[in-house]
């Protein structure tokens, strides 16, 4: 059976390019193989995603794929023919209806006679790829070892997605009719200190092939994964600081974390519960250069717990005066 791109991506027929790109990147993330490491089901079903994301995102691409179905690379060849892609109720391209079946017939293989390929080919050769990282590394910049994917024309059949004349009909087994194969290639990328939730990082030179040997962009997509001390807002860090009752009252210091480490933090005499302090240049980088934001410490004064008999008589002392 053939695959239906819209169903493995879970989007109706009708669905924009921005619905396209959002289920792609919601899938993309859960079968990526580094958030599902060693699981071969979901490697296959991320190399699905990615397979159909390819024809839909692509609007020359999609037309063709409505038209044809799984057809859709021989567009160039049958796009005259009336051949039409017939699908059952679920939406699953079953068969394919033609209109002069020796007109289609003499176009192929006088296609195939003549040498003209059968393959797919990209435009920009745009690749995005997501990646998670932590907000330590935002702040210090990171580095990951990914694997992507090239699309080569079939060796086997010299891209033609079927066999010599005189086989015409057969598959080829190598490339199962698609003219290309996937090759896995490995690459160790860098993410720069300062990038953001959703920031896209351009590795220049390291996306798909295109068809005239050149190579289009990688763009990393950046998740940074939830913190349990910080809240970034831009560049600017925001963090509760426990300050004890009678340093609150008499003043003192209090250490405040820090992506890069402690520091210390002046309290003065009669801090209210609940006031902010500025940290200036304790925040994120300023991506691209070597400014940072600053850093917001609220304070969260924290009542003293089993007290003493002589601890409570001194409350109770200082009660009385303040009543008084």
């Amino acid at each position: 059976m053939a695959k239906d791109y819209y169903a493995v991506l879970g989007i109706s027929r009708d669905a924009t390019e921005k619905e396209i790109k959002q289920a792609y990147r919601r899938l993309a993330r859960k079968y990526h193989p580094d958030v599902n490491p060693g699981d071969k089901t979901a490697e296959a079903k991320f190399k699905e995603i990615n397979e159909a994301y390819e024809v839909l995102s692509d609007p020359a691409k999609r037309e063709k794929y409505d038209r044809f179905g799984e057809h859709w690379q021989y567009a160039e060849n049958l796009g005259g023919t009336g051949w039409k892609a017939g699908t059952d109720s679920g939406g699953v391209f079953t068969t394919i209806h033609f209109d002069d079946i020796g007109s289609v017939l003499d176009e192929v293989l006088n296609s195939i006679a003549f040498g003209r390929t059968f393959r797919s080919t990209r435009r920009t050769g745009e690749l995005e790829y997501p990646v998670e990282i932590t907000l330590e590394e935002a702040y210090h910049g990171a580095k990951r070892v990914i694997e992507v994917w090239d699309e080569l024309p079939c060796q086997a059949c010299g891209g033609r997605g079927a066999l010599r004349y005189g086989t015409l009909g057969q598959r080829c087994q190598t490339c199962g009719g698609s003219g290309s194969v996937k090759k896995a290639r490995r690459l160790e990328v860098k993410i720069p200190p300062g990038v953001r939730d959703g920031s896209r990082v351009r590795i220049a030179g390291q996306g798909y092939l295109n068809p005239d040997g050149s190579r289009g962009d990688l763009y990393l997509l950046v998740r940074i994964l939830p913190h349990q001390l910080f809240q970034r807002k831009g560049d600017d860090l925001y963090v509760e600081v426990a300050v004890p009752l009678l340093t609150a009252v008499l003043g003192g210091e209090v250490e405040v974390p820090t992506p890069k480490g402690k520091v210390m933090l002046k309290i003065p005499p009669e801090t209210q519960n609940g006031r902010v302090f500025r940290l200036s240049g304790q925040g994120m980088p300023h991506l691209g250069n070597s400014s940072y934001g600053d850093m917001f410490a609220k304070v969260k004064v924290v009542l003293p717990t089993n007290l003493s008999e002589r601890e409570r008589q001194l409350f109770e002392q200082l009660r009385a005066l303040r009543s008084g």
